[in-house]
């Protein structure tokens, strides 16, 4: 396929669309980007890689990195995992406190917030320096050597993160957490807050469309099995409250962040990564879900 032609078609009838959307400015630091940046690359299961607009504009992948963090616990503990966070879409934003206490402290999923504190408590538990370990992971599954943090946009979350605090006293009042809540949330918001653009994001996920297989090391991340499952849950998690709707309209594996960016991943075929910082109701990258539906319409491709 000429994947250069049909991005380069999509991306420039999506750059005469009105800029609509909210920034993250719940994330003071968030805020303050430049709204109309727009990038995209796809890269295929070869490697090679098609790019437009600002794809090499580093953006803080938020929520994205959720997914490192839950390769990186459920590759060592195993099914272990599913005991202390759930495997279904929870139907609620991504940092609701309400369901969480009527599940008694086990998070719907890995990607609400709730979650992820607990995949990140695991990786905690599994290595002693584990803000090094996630970014070293992200490097190696890259192939990209610095893999860097946003300091301001990390110290502006931990300015701004009463509601996870309260979130993870809650998880741990229950049990589900292993470190101390400070600590817990030091790792978080360092993963979180790390920064990429959309080349080197892409990258970072194709060992998922490529059964688990990192051709930058020539090493197996993941078996088929466990790179199934972790797709599975992008595709049904993977955008808070409106996993369904992107189900529905894209129909691929991928897992947005509220710094703009959207990840996505056809098994077999590449990862695309797309970047555009206003966000719909739903807290999900208004632009880059339109990128995505009609890419995928014009490709005539999908999961299903």
């Amino acid at each position: 396929m000429d994947y250069q032609e049909i991005i380069e078609e999509v991306y420039h009838e999506l750059l005469q669309m009105p800029v609509k959307g909210k920034l993250a400015d719940y994330i003071p630091e968030l805020a303050s980007v430049d709204p109309n940046q727009f990038g995209v690359c796809l890269v295929d299961k070869n490697g090679e890689e098609f790019q437009c607009g600002d794809s090499l504009q580093p953006f803080s992948i938020q929520s994205i990195s959720k997914v490192h963090t839950l390769v990186l616990a459920y590759s060592q503990v195993g099914v272990d995992l599913w005991k202390r966070v759930n495997v279904e879409p929870s139907g609620n934003p991504f940092n609701n406190l309400a369901q969480l206490e009527y599940e008694n402290g086990i998070p719907r999923n890995p990607f609400i917030n709730s979650g992820a504190l607990v995949t990140t408590d695991t990786v905690m538990s599994l290595y002693p320096n584990a803000k090094e370990e996630i970014k070293q992971f992200i490097s190696n599954v890259s192939g990209e050597e610095s893999i860097v943090v946003n300091e301001n946009v990390k110290r502006s979350e931990l300015a701004c993160a009463s509601r996870n605090y309260a979130v993870a006293h809650m998880l741990k009042s229950y049990g589900n957490l292993q470190r101390e809540v400070d600590d817990l949330m030091e790792v978080y918001t360092d993963h979180c807050a790390i920064e990429m653009n959309c080349y080197q994001l892409a990258k970072s996920f194709l060992y998922l469309a490529n059964h688990g297989h990192n051709i930058y090391t020539d090493t197996q991340i993941l078996d088929r099995g466990l790179t199934k499952r972790i797709n599975a849950l992008m595709l049904t998690c993977g955008f808070y409250d409106e996993a369904g709707e992107f189900a529905f309209r894209v129909g691929l594996a991928g897992k947005s962040g509220v710094g703009g960016g959207v990840v996505a991943v056809l098994p077999g075929e590449f990862s695309i990564a797309v970047y555009s910082p206003p966000l719909n109701r739903k807290g999900n990258p208004r632009k880059a879900l339109y990128f995505l539906e009609m890419l995928t319409t014009k490709l005539g491709i999908s999961l299903f």
